[in-house]
């Protein structure tokens, strides 16, 4: 080998090393800057978090007093007289069955049921407007039905004013006012 050779291999080994070295180190440098962002976003997701534990606290109180509400309520509701029902209609009559209240029957009950209207006391608080709107959504066939009564006709069935619902339907035929 020629030593002038070795000479230039002496430098140049050392300066490419170097190089590197300066290149690793400043885009090791580089990512320390990094951490101090990465901190600062940490303390604003912590607070983030925070708040909205904040918030889940405070919708569980109100979860939990209206669960205490609902069970005020359902110790409050009128329960279910079966035989009074069938002392009245002469047949058997099953708790919340929509299809007692007369004009509807088992395809318009299914509608209600869309609407989450599955018993006697959410008939009674819907709206006559709120049936006519169920009564629509099942299409033209359902237009010659009139649900002025209804509620009123499902808040006797709640109230278990079987003889009173029993003598207003013979009355009424065909549920109208």
């Amino acid at each position: 080998m020629d030593i002038e050779n070795i000479n230039i291999w002496c430098w140049l080994i050392p300066l490419l090393v170097g190089i590197l070295c300066a290149v690793f180190g400043y885009l090791l440098g580089k990512g320390g800057s990094n951490t101090a962002r990465i901190s600062e976003d940490l303390k604003i997701l912590e607070g983030k978090n925070a708040k909205l534990e904040e918030e889940l606290a405070v919708c569980n109180q109100k979860l939990t007093s209206g669960a205490a509400e609902m069970s005020s309520y359902a110790a409050t509701s009128i329960p279910f007289d079966a035989k009074a029902a069938r002392a009245a209609f002469r047949k058997r009559v099953k708790e919340d069955d929509l299809k007692v209240v007369e004009g509807i029957g088992p395809k318009i009950e299914g509608l209600f049921h869309n609407y989450n209207i599955k018993t006697w006391k959410a008939l009674s608080d819907t709206s006559v407007a709120k049936c006519q709107e169920v009564l629509d959504s099942g299409g033209a066939k359902y237009q010659i039905h009139d649900p002025a009564s209804w509620p009123m006709q499902a808040k006797m069935c709640y109230e278990n004013k079987w003889k009173d619902l029993h003598q207003w339907q013979e009355k009424h035929k065909h549920g109208k006012l």
